[in-house]
């Protein structure tokens, strides 16, 4: 199983990790929400957990829960900007469906 990230993404987030001024990196998960199923939820970490899975990619560290990582196994972190909108965006290759604003996924 396996996550990993981009050169564009890598660089927002380690940017997002100096401003905050710790972290060892940033937790992605999944939890059952949005209009879709299933959301995306990110959050900075300071510590990892025994059965944690950690991907690195361009120096900086993804961690990912058991559960999430079922969901999650394949999925590409990017940076992406379009327009005015700039954030990561996933590559899941798992998610069958998303909705309009690519916030939530069915598996």
């Amino acid at each position: 199983m396996a996550v990993s990230i981009t050169e564009s993404a890598a660089n927002h987030i380690g940017a997002q990790l100096a401003n905050r001024g710790s972290g060892l990196g940033i937790r992605v998960g999944v939890r059952t929400s949005g209009c879709s199923g299933m959301a995306y939820v990110l959050e900075f970490v300071d510590t990892t957990e025994e059965h944690d899975s950690v991907f690195e990619g361009h120096g900086v560290k993804v961690i990912i829960d058991p559960k999430s990582l079922v969901y999650l196994d394949g999925t590409e972190l990017d940076f992406v900007k379009e327009g005015l909108n700039e954030g990561l965006k996933f590559n899941n290759p798992n998610a069958s469906s998303e909705c309009g604003c690519g916030e939530s996924f069915h598996v």
